[in-house]
């Protein structure tokens, strides 16, 4: 089998409530996602997607993704799409980071290899650990009645784990907290998520104000070190998001900033290939992990899936389905979520179906010819 043709779609996804705001202003009602699509020789296709959320949240932005796709294609045409090793050493041989666009076609190249091998791809990263496993969402800043009233009509839809997105005035941050813990019934998991949008003093404060509250608080600061310094300060547990993007910063977040769970998304990893790494390191040093993306609709609610059902269950604090979180699905809305919780598609590969007719045409393709 090799790679005959390399497409990348672009389409817009629509947030389900409104406008997602997180902390330092930023906000949006919709982000840009990019899919990729591989062909091989023999007519096969495997399907990824990428999506940044915007430019600030990783030094990634949509059209990057897409130009580093195009960059790379060259490189991939007529190699072995299973041959995850290859694959990745190919992209790596022509541009160094861009993990987001290098996640989109390790996902694509997944997809071949679990269609190719007749299986779904959680069989083939671990096997199937748990038939399904709880789902959290997000609840965008806002006021802490607003936050509350959020949380209140999610729980009805079988919701309870959340992470609020905090990181602005650390006095509000620690009422839009509190008025959530006070919404949420008392077996939910509550995160508070500042995506690094306090300074040292501020999350200090915030960690102070918060203190007693059964949350996980995450990311308070944008650098590693500086989350340290606040953790030293607080009394609640720790979770790690946007710094850890390798083995070393998944190391030093536990034993230097004294993190007990860690977000790994794909997109900052590089896809399945790198998620599955980082999910077995911090397996083995006892952390609590979150699987999912930094974006995305049905393919990206399939490849996560895949990863969180083949991790153990203790070890999983919860997963994503961006796919519930926005309006449009390319895929049927397959996965799909019930009362929390999410299972991964059983069929090969990805296990979903793309339809083609829903994108158009293609921003570009690189084959064989060119």
């Amino acid at each position: 089998m090799k790679i005959a043709a390399i497409e990348v779609y672009g389409y817009e996804l629509t947030y389900a409530h409104g406008e997602y705001v997180m902390s330092g202003g930023r906000a949006a009602q919709s982000q840009a996602s990019t899919l990729v699509r591989l062909v091989t020789d023999s007519g096969e296709e495997g399907w990824g997607e990428s999506c940044t959320l915007g430019g600030t949240y990783l030094p990634a932005f949509a059209g990057g993704t897409r130009e580093s796709v195009r960059a790379m294609a060259p490189a991939l045409i007529g190699l072995d799409p299973t041959n995850l090793a290859l694959i990745h050493q190919q992209m790596n041989a022509v541009l160094l980071g861009q993990e987001s666009a290098k996640s989109a076609i390790d996902i694509a190249c997944w997809d071949l290899l679990g269609k190719t091998a007749g299986l779904p791809i959680a069989r083939l990263i671990g096997g199937i650990a748990q038939p399904d496993f709880p789902l959290y969402e997000a609840v965008p800043l806002s006021s802490p009645a607003a936050m509350a009233e959020f949380v209140r009509l999610r729980q009805r839809e079988g919701i309870n784990r959340f992470q609020l997105k905090v990181g602005n005035d650390p006095y509000e941050d620690a009422e839009r907290t509190r008025r959530v813990v006070e919404a949420c019934d008392k077996d939910a998991v509550i995160v508070a998520d500042a995506n690094g949008g306090w300074n040292v003093q501020a999350a200090v404060v915030a960690v102070r104000e918060m203190a007693g509250l059964d949350i996980i608080v995450e990311q308070p600061c944008r650098d590693t070190a500086d989350c340290a310094l606040v953790q030293r300060m607080s009394s609640l547990p720790l979770s790690m998001d946007e710094s850890v993007v390798n083995a070393a910063e998944l190391y030093r977040a536990k034993y230097d900033a004294g993190a007990v769970s860690v977000n790994i998304k794909l997109a900052r990893v590089g896809g399945i290939t790198g998620a599955v790494r980082m999910r077995d390191l911090a397996q083995d040093l006892g952390m609590t992990i979150v699987i999912e993306d930094v974006w995305g609709g049905d393919v990206t609610s399939a490849a996560v899936a895949h990863v969180a059902a083949s991790t153990r269950a203790e070890a999983l604090l919860h997963a994503s389905f961006f796919n519930d979180w926005t309006k449009e699905h390319v895929a049927g809305y397959q996965p799909r979520s019930e009362q929390g919780r999410g299972t991964a598609p059983q069929a090969p590969g990805l296990g979903i179906k793309v339809d083609r007719d829903l994108l158009g045409q293609p921003l570009f393709r690189v084959d064989c010819h060119e």
